[in-house]
Protein backbone atom coordinates (compact mmCIF):
# COMPACT_ATOMS: atom_id res chain seq x y z
CA UNK A 1 0.00 0.00 0.00
CA UNK A 2 1.23 3.55 -0.52
CA UNK A 3 2.41 5.96 1.91
CA UNK A 4 0.08 8.22 0.39
CA UNK A 5 -3.44 5.38 1.11
CA UNK A 6 -2.30 4.84 4.60
CA UNK A 7 -3.48 6.50 7.66
CA UNK A 8 -6.57 7.74 6.57
CA UNK A 9 -5.98 11.42 7.70
CA UNK A 10 -5.95 13.05 4.75
CA UNK A 11 -3.22 11.57 2.61
CA UNK A 12 -0.58 12.85 4.65
CA UNK A 13 1.51 9.15 5.19
CA UNK A 14 1.97 7.31 8.07
CA UNK A 15 3.04 10.59 10.00
CA UNK A 16 0.11 12.29 9.92
CA UNK A 17 -1.50 14.87 7.45
CA UNK A 18 0.45 17.95 6.78
CA UNK A 19 3.65 16.01 4.70
CA UNK A 20 5.32 15.34 8.15
CA UNK A 21 8.67 13.22 7.89
CA UNK A 22 10.14 10.83 10.70
CA UNK A 23 12.47 13.85 11.62
CA UNK A 24 9.51 15.94 12.53
CA UNK A 25 7.07 18.78 10.28
CA UNK A 26 8.75 19.60 6.93
CA UNK A 27 8.28 23.34 5.13
CA UNK A 28 4.86 24.11 3.94
CA UNK A 29 4.80 24.25 0.54
CA UNK A 30 2.71 24.95 -1.90
CA UNK A 31 4.52 24.15 -5.18
CA UNK A 32 3.49 20.79 -6.90
CA UNK A 33 3.94 17.46 -5.14
CA UNK A 34 6.52 14.96 -6.34
CA UNK A 35 5.99 11.89 -8.01
CA UNK A 36 4.63 8.74 -6.69
CA UNK A 37 7.33 5.48 -6.55
CA UNK A 38 5.02 2.95 -6.96
CA UNK A 39 3.19 4.76 -9.76
CA UNK A 40 6.58 4.98 -11.68
CA UNK A 41 7.29 1.32 -11.02
CA UNK A 42 3.88 0.80 -12.56
CA UNK A 43 4.71 2.38 -15.33
CA UNK A 44 7.87 1.10 -16.28
CA UNK A 45 6.49 -2.51 -15.55
CA UNK A 46 3.58 -1.83 -18.29
CA UNK A 47 6.40 -0.24 -20.53
CA UNK A 48 8.85 -3.73 -20.34
CA UNK A 49 5.44 -5.69 -20.93
CA UNK A 50 5.17 -4.26 -24.03
CA UNK A 51 7.94 -5.77 -25.31
CA UNK A 52 7.82 -9.05 -24.18
CA UNK A 53 5.65 -11.65 -25.95
CA UNK A 54 2.96 -12.41 -24.80
CA UNK A 55 3.00 -9.32 -22.97
CA UNK A 56 4.09 -10.93 -18.90
CA UNK A 57 7.32 -11.60 -17.87
CA UNK A 58 7.91 -16.19 -18.94
CA UNK A 59 10.77 -17.85 -18.80
CA UNK A 60 12.38 -16.13 -22.26
CA UNK A 61 11.35 -12.20 -20.36
CA UNK A 62 13.39 -13.48 -17.32
CA UNK A 63 16.29 -15.31 -19.96
CA UNK A 64 16.39 -11.64 -21.81
CA UNK A 65 16.38 -9.67 -18.73
CA UNK A 66 19.67 -12.21 -17.75
CA UNK A 67 21.33 -11.42 -20.95
CA UNK A 68 20.61 -7.52 -20.71
CA UNK A 69 22.38 -7.84 -16.85
CA UNK A 70 25.59 -10.22 -18.07
CA UNK A 71 25.82 -7.45 -20.83
CA UNK A 72 26.15 -4.69 -18.68
CA UNK A 73 27.55 -6.09 -15.65
CA UNK A 74 30.23 -7.21 -18.60
CA UNK A 75 30.21 -3.60 -19.99
CA UNK A 76 31.23 -2.27 -16.63
CA UNK A 77 34.77 -3.38 -16.75
CA UNK A 78 35.44 -0.79 -19.23
CA UNK A 79 37.67 2.44 -17.94
CA UNK A 80 39.13 5.70 -18.56
CA UNK A 81 42.29 6.69 -16.65
CA UNK A 82 43.26 10.54 -17.28
CA UNK A 83 46.52 11.68 -18.86
CA UNK A 84 47.85 12.66 -15.51
CA UNK A 85 46.96 9.28 -13.48
CA UNK A 86 48.10 6.11 -13.62
CA UNK A 87 45.73 2.37 -13.59
CA UNK A 88 46.23 -0.10 -10.70
CA UNK A 89 43.77 -3.09 -11.09
CA UNK A 90 42.86 -5.03 -8.15
CA UNK A 91 42.01 -8.91 -8.13
CA UNK A 92 39.99 -9.53 -5.56
CA UNK A 93 42.00 -7.08 -4.04
CA UNK A 94 45.24 -8.04 -5.08
CA UNK A 95 47.38 -5.40 -6.90
CA UNK A 96 47.77 -7.53 -10.67
CA UNK A 97 48.88 -5.15 -13.50
CA UNK A 98 49.29 -0.80 -13.99
CA UNK A 99 47.75 -0.04 -17.20
CA UNK A 100 48.57 3.83 -18.96
CA UNK A 101 46.31 6.68 -19.62
CA UNK A 102 43.63 6.14 -22.13
CA UNK A 103 40.87 3.69 -22.56
CA UNK A 104 41.46 0.52 -20.66
CA UNK A 105 38.96 -3.00 -19.63
CA UNK A 106 39.08 -4.87 -16.36
CA UNK A 107 36.83 -7.65 -15.43
CA UNK A 108 33.60 -6.43 -14.32
CA UNK A 109 32.99 -5.67 -9.97
CA UNK A 110 33.40 -7.56 -7.62
CA UNK A 111 36.63 -9.68 -9.61
CA UNK A 112 38.16 -7.01 -10.44
CA UNK A 113 38.37 -2.99 -9.66
CA UNK A 114 40.56 -0.36 -10.55
CA UNK A 115 42.41 3.10 -8.72
CA UNK A 116 43.58 5.60 -10.55
CA UNK A 117 45.67 7.68 -8.57
CA UNK A 118 47.74 10.70 -10.16
CA UNK A 119 50.96 9.25 -10.15
CA UNK A 120 52.11 11.43 -13.41
CA UNK A 121 51.39 15.01 -11.83
CA UNK A 122 54.06 16.89 -9.99
CA UNK A 123 52.56 18.05 -6.51
CA UNK A 124 53.68 21.07 -4.33
CA UNK A 125 53.58 21.08 -0.56
CA UNK A 126 54.58 24.67 0.89
CA UNK A 127 55.85 24.58 4.80
CA UNK A 128 56.10 26.99 7.00
CA UNK A 129 54.02 29.19 4.40
CA UNK A 130 49.84 28.93 3.19
CA UNK A 131 49.36 30.68 -0.40
CA UNK A 132 45.71 32.10 0.49
CA UNK A 133 43.39 34.01 -1.63
CA UNK A 134 42.07 37.17 -0.13
CA UNK A 135 38.95 38.76 -1.41
CA UNK A 136 39.43 42.62 -2.10
CA UNK A 137 37.25 44.43 -4.29
CA UNK A 138 35.79 41.88 -6.03
CA UNK A 139 39.38 40.23 -7.11
CA UNK A 140 41.01 37.58 -6.08
CA UNK A 141 44.92 38.21 -4.44
CA UNK A 142 46.80 35.39 -3.00
CA UNK A 143 48.70 36.43 -0.43
CA UNK A 144 51.36 34.33 1.49
CA UNK A 145 50.75 33.95 5.33
CA UNK A 146 53.66 33.09 7.43
CA UNK A 147 53.11 29.56 10.04
CA UNK A 148 55.53 30.31 12.82
CA UNK A 149 55.37 26.40 13.92
CA UNK A 150 56.16 24.92 11.41
CA UNK A 151 58.69 27.66 10.16
CA UNK A 152 60.95 28.70 13.20
CA UNK A 153 64.15 26.20 13.68
CA UNK A 154 67.27 25.79 16.19
CA UNK A 155 70.04 26.04 14.46
CA UNK A 156 73.62 24.35 15.36
CA UNK A 157 75.39 28.00 17.06
CA UNK A 158 71.45 27.94 18.92
CA UNK A 159 69.92 30.45 16.96
CA UNK A 160 66.49 30.51 15.62
CA UNK A 161 65.96 30.85 11.84
CA UNK A 162 62.93 31.29 9.98
CA UNK A 163 62.78 29.17 7.13
CA UNK A 164 60.23 28.70 4.38
CA UNK A 165 60.41 26.16 1.71
CA UNK A 166 58.50 24.18 -0.95
CA UNK A 167 58.89 20.29 -2.39
CA UNK A 168 58.09 18.95 -5.28
CA UNK A 169 57.59 15.49 -5.54
CA UNK A 170 55.95 12.78 -7.64
CA UNK A 171 54.76 8.98 -7.60
CA UNK A 172 58.03 6.79 -8.62
CA UNK A 173 56.72 5.06 -12.19
CA UNK A 174 57.34 1.60 -10.64
CA UNK A 175 56.17 2.74 -7.09
CA UNK A 176 52.58 3.37 -7.58
CA UNK A 177 51.63 0.05 -5.67
CA UNK A 178 53.89 0.96 -2.87
CA UNK A 179 52.12 4.40 -2.98
CA UNK A 180 49.03 3.28 -2.63
CA UNK A 181 49.05 0.44 0.13
CA UNK A 182 51.79 1.66 1.73
CA UNK A 183 50.95 4.65 3.45
CA UNK A 184 47.48 6.00 4.21
CA UNK A 185 47.84 9.43 3.77
CA UNK A 186 50.80 10.51 1.10
CA UNK A 187 50.40 14.08 1.43
CA UNK A 188 50.42 14.64 4.88
CA UNK A 189 53.77 11.77 4.95
CA UNK A 190 55.64 13.90 2.02
CA UNK A 191 54.75 17.13 5.03
CA UNK A 192 55.70 15.91 8.08
CA UNK A 193 59.16 13.93 6.32
CA UNK A 194 60.04 17.43 4.87
CA UNK A 195 59.76 19.43 8.07
CA UNK A 196 61.80 16.61 10.23
CA UNK A 197 64.69 16.48 7.20
CA UNK A 198 64.50 20.00 7.13
CA UNK A 199 64.80 20.62 11.16
CA UNK A 200 67.79 17.94 11.45
CA UNK A 201 69.75 19.66 8.30
CA UNK A 202 69.24 23.14 10.20
CA UNK A 203 70.09 21.82 13.60
CA UNK A 204 73.51 20.53 12.23
CA UNK A 205 74.47 23.96 10.60
CA UNK A 206 75.42 27.27 11.44
CA UNK A 207 73.10 30.41 11.09
CA UNK A 208 75.52 32.18 8.94
CA UNK A 209 76.15 29.78 6.05
CA UNK A 210 72.08 29.53 5.97
CA UNK A 211 71.52 32.27 5.50
CA UNK A 212 74.05 33.46 2.61
CA UNK A 213 75.65 31.00 0.74
CA UNK A 214 74.52 27.83 1.71
CA UNK A 215 71.42 27.69 0.23
CA UNK A 216 72.04 24.95 -2.28
CA UNK A 217 74.13 22.32 -0.12
CA UNK A 218 70.71 23.06 2.56
CA UNK A 219 68.46 22.31 -0.17
CA UNK A 220 70.38 19.17 -1.50
CA UNK A 221 70.58 17.95 2.11
CA UNK A 222 67.14 17.91 2.51
CA UNK A 223 65.98 16.18 -0.36
CA UNK A 224 68.46 13.02 -0.23
CA UNK A 225 67.47 12.35 4.01
CA UNK A 226 64.09 12.68 2.57
CA UNK A 227 64.40 10.30 -0.37
CA UNK A 228 66.34 8.26 1.88
CA UNK A 229 63.65 8.13 4.70
CA UNK A 230 60.99 7.80 2.20
CA UNK A 231 62.52 4.80 0.92
CA UNK A 232 62.63 3.22 4.27
CA UNK A 233 58.79 3.74 4.57
CA UNK A 234 58.59 2.37 0.98
CA UNK A 235 56.43 4.70 -0.18
CA UNK A 236 56.93 4.88 -3.39
CA UNK A 237 57.62 8.51 -4.19
CA UNK A 238 60.38 10.38 -5.42
CA UNK A 239 61.00 13.89 -4.03
CA UNK A 240 62.21 16.39 -7.60
CA UNK A 241 63.13 19.16 -5.52
CA UNK A 242 63.44 20.93 -2.56
CA UNK A 243 63.25 24.66 -2.99
CA UNK A 244 64.31 27.35 -0.43
CA UNK A 245 61.70 30.15 -0.59
CA UNK A 246 62.77 32.25 2.54
CA UNK A 247 65.34 32.35 4.96
CA UNK A 248 65.32 34.55 7.45
CA UNK A 249 65.82 35.61 11.65
CA UNK A 250 63.20 35.95 13.26
CA UNK A 251 61.25 38.96 13.28
CA UNK A 252 62.33 40.47 16.70
CA UNK A 253 65.99 40.32 15.62
CA UNK A 254 65.91 40.41 11.82
CA UNK A 255 67.22 44.48 12.37
CA UNK A 256 70.54 43.45 13.87
CA UNK A 257 70.95 40.41 11.72
CA UNK A 258 71.27 42.89 8.66
CA UNK A 259 73.07 45.34 10.66
CA UNK A 260 75.85 42.57 11.30
CA UNK A 261 75.28 40.99 7.41
CA UNK A 262 76.23 44.75 6.40
CA UNK A 263 79.21 45.53 8.70
CA UNK A 264 80.46 41.54 7.30
CA UNK A 265 79.55 42.88 3.68
CA UNK A 266 82.11 46.07 4.61
CA UNK A 267 84.46 43.94 5.79
CA UNK A 268 84.24 41.94 2.49
CA UNK A 269 84.55 45.33 0.62
CA UNK A 270 87.92 46.57 2.37
CA UNK A 271 89.78 43.04 1.98
CA UNK A 272 89.17 42.66 -1.56
CA UNK A 273 90.48 46.14 -1.74
CA UNK A 274 93.68 45.71 0.07
CA UNK A 275 94.22 42.58 -1.92
CA UNK A 276 93.53 44.08 -5.11
CA UNK A 277 95.96 46.97 -3.94
CA UNK A 278 98.41 44.30 -2.81
CA UNK A 279 98.11 42.76 -6.19
CA UNK A 280 99.07 45.78 -7.96
CA UNK A 281 102.06 46.81 -5.77
CA UNK A 282 103.42 43.85 -4.56
CA UNK A 283 104.48 42.53 -8.71
CA UNK A 284 105.73 46.23 -9.25
CA UNK A 285 108.13 46.19 -6.01
CA UNK A 286 109.49 42.86 -7.42
CA UNK A 287 110.05 44.00 -11.12
CA UNK A 288 112.24 47.03 -9.70
CA UNK A 289 113.96 44.56 -7.44
CA UNK A 290 114.42 42.22 -10.12
CA UNK A 291 115.38 45.33 -12.55
CA UNK A 292 118.15 46.45 -10.13
CA UNK A 293 119.22 42.78 -9.10
CA UNK A 294 120.07 42.63 -12.83
CA UNK A 295 121.69 45.54 -13.40
CA UNK A 296 124.03 45.25 -10.53
CA UNK A 297 124.73 41.73 -11.78
CA UNK A 298 125.53 43.82 -15.07
CA UNK A 299 127.84 45.81 -13.98
CA UNK A 300 129.31 43.35 -12.01
CA UNK A 301 130.28 41.09 -15.04
CA UNK A 302 131.47 44.75 -16.65
CA UNK A 303 133.60 45.14 -14.12
CA UNK A 304 135.46 41.77 -13.40
CA UNK A 305 135.49 41.21 -17.19
CA UNK A 306 137.57 44.52 -17.63
CA UNK A 307 139.42 44.24 -14.73
CA UNK A 308 140.46 40.44 -15.91
CA UNK A 309 141.50 42.09 -19.41
CA UNK A 310 143.61 44.36 -17.67
CA UNK A 311 145.05 41.79 -15.81
CA UNK A 312 145.48 39.63 -19.00
CA UNK A 313 147.16 42.86 -20.44
CA UNK A 314 149.59 43.94 -17.62
CA UNK A 315 151.26 40.63 -17.80
CA UNK A 316 151.55 39.96 -21.54
CA UNK A 317 152.86 43.10 -21.54
CA UNK A 318 155.31 42.51 -18.61
CA UNK A 319 156.21 38.92 -20.27
CA UNK A 320 157.39 41.44 -23.22
CA UNK A 321 159.15 43.66 -20.71
CA UNK A 322 161.22 41.33 -19.38
CA UNK A 323 162.56 39.99 -22.49
CA UNK A 324 162.87 43.54 -23.53
CA UNK A 325 163.19 46.61 -21.24
CA UNK A 326 164.30 49.27 -23.00
CA UNK A 327 162.31 48.81 -25.90
CA UNK A 328 159.03 47.99 -24.27
CA UNK A 329 159.80 50.89 -21.68
CA UNK A 330 159.67 52.95 -25.01
CA UNK A 331 156.50 51.29 -26.44
CA UNK A 332 154.89 52.55 -23.63
CA UNK A 333 155.73 55.96 -23.52
CA UNK A 334 154.94 56.68 -26.97
CA UNK A 335 151.87 54.62 -26.43
CA UNK A 336 150.77 56.82 -23.46
CA UNK A 337 151.87 59.95 -25.10
CA UNK A 338 149.86 59.09 -27.92
CA UNK A 339 146.71 58.76 -25.57
CA UNK A 340 147.29 61.61 -24.00
CA UNK A 341 147.66 64.18 -26.50
CA UNK A 342 145.40 62.31 -29.31
CA UNK A 343 142.41 64.14 -28.04
CA UNK A 344 144.50 67.95 -27.64
CA UNK A 345 143.95 70.98 -29.68
CA UNK A 346 147.62 72.37 -29.52
CA UNK A 347 150.20 71.29 -31.89
CA UNK A 348 153.50 70.66 -30.57
CA UNK A 349 156.73 71.28 -32.63
CA UNK A 350 160.17 69.65 -32.26
CA UNK A 351 162.80 72.56 -32.47
CA UNK A 352 165.69 70.21 -32.04
CA UNK A 353 168.47 70.55 -35.00
CA UNK A 354 167.74 66.98 -36.27
CA UNK A 355 164.08 67.38 -36.15
CA UNK A 356 162.22 68.00 -39.35
CA UNK A 357 159.96 70.42 -38.07
CA UNK A 358 156.33 70.35 -39.49
CA UNK A 359 155.45 69.06 -42.50
CA UNK A 360 153.43 71.51 -44.78
CA UNK A 361 150.06 71.25 -45.09
CA UNK A 362 148.63 71.48 -48.80
CA UNK A 363 144.49 71.28 -48.94
CA UNK A 364 144.58 69.14 -51.68
CA UNK A 365 140.49 68.54 -51.27
CA UNK A 366 140.24 72.18 -51.96
CA UNK A 367 142.26 72.29 -55.08
CA UNK A 368 140.55 71.33 -57.83
CA UNK A 369 140.03 72.55 -61.88
CA UNK A 370 139.50 76.06 -62.61
CA UNK A 371 135.92 77.36 -63.38
CA UNK A 372 135.37 78.30 -67.06
CA UNK A 373 134.29 81.74 -67.39
CA UNK A 374 130.61 82.49 -68.26
CA UNK A 375 129.67 83.30 -71.96
CA UNK A 376 127.39 86.30 -72.23
CA UNK A 377 124.45 84.10 -73.95
CA UNK A 378 124.64 82.39 -70.48
CA UNK A 379 124.47 85.65 -68.20
CA UNK A 380 121.86 87.34 -70.63
CA UNK A 381 124.21 90.13 -71.53
CA UNK A 382 124.49 91.87 -75.23
CA UNK A 383 126.06 90.48 -77.70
Amino acid sequence: MPWTNQGGGGGGGPWGSGGKSPWGSGPQSSGPTPPNLEEILRRGQDKLRQFLPGGSLGSKGFAILGLAAVALWGFSGFFRVEPDELGVVLRFGQDVREVQPGLNYHLPYPIESVLTPKALRVNKIDIGMRVVEDVRRGSAVQAVQNVPEESLMLTGDENIVDVEFSVLWKVKPTGVGDYLFNIQNPEGTVKAVAESAMREVVGRSEIQPILTGARQTVENAVQELMQKTLDHYGAGILVQQVQLQKVDPPAQVIDAFRDVQAARADLERAQNEAQTYANRVVPEARGNVAKITQAAEAYKSQTVAEATGQTSRFVKIYEEYKKAPEVTRERMYLETMERVLGGSNKIIVDSNPGAQGVVPYLPLNELGPPTPPRSPSTTGGQR
